[in-house]
């Protein structure tokens, strides 16, 4: 879903020790994968750089991990032809540069706490439709794993690295492009 609470004009920053003092947004983030192994990112619209991103967001009250991956999936991407591969085995964090906590969710998280799920796509690409009501991205596109770290944002790279690391032996097992 869209950040609702994102406000691009609100000013100013907090220092290091406010921020350590929010807590973390919990949310999930979906490594998608088509039938030869390359990885669905989409390019953020909400951004003047090139910021490209796998499916993710917040969790709602009261909702489990996992549905909220298939409907953050759903809700970004419109695909839910898909079949559950592997779930991360920790929850990766990552924090959002000082000036931009006052810009997200109203300055109430220092940045997200994530379970990842890797999931195989199993429908035809029509399927995707990054347009809906909360568009979130201007393009997608199939990327190797590889190349992931390369494509995010520079406060996230830690966090897909790390997805790299941890989904490689599932994915270069199945002839991943590297």
């Amino acid at each position: 879903m869209s950040h609702p609470s994102y406000d691009p004009t609100a000013s100013g920053s907090i220092d290091r020790a406010e921020a350590e003092r929010l807590p973390y947004r919990l949310g999930v983030g979906v490594l998608l994968l088509d039938p030869g192994n390359r990885v669905f990112v989409a390019q953020r619209a909400d951004m003047k750089t090139a910021a490209w991103q796998m499916p993710q967001g917040g969790i709602d009250q009261g909702e489990a991990p996992l549905p909220a991956a298939y409907r953050e999936l759903q809700e970004e991407t419109g695909v839910t032809s898909v079949e559950l591969l592997a779930e991360s085995r920790d929850w990766l964090a990552y924090d959002l540069p000082l000036d931009l906590i006052p810009k997200l969710w109203g300055g109430r998280f220092r940045g997200q706490k994530q379970k990842w799920f890797a999931m195989r796509f199993l429908g035809d690409e029509s399927e995707i439709d990054i347009f809906g009501p909360d568009q979130e991205f201007t393009t997608w596109r199939w990327a190797s794993l590889r190349e992931l770290p390369q494509l995010i944002v520079p406060f996230k790279v830690e966090l897909y690295r790390r997805l790299v690391e941890e989904f490689a032996p599932l994915i270069e097992g199945g002839g991943a492009a590297q």
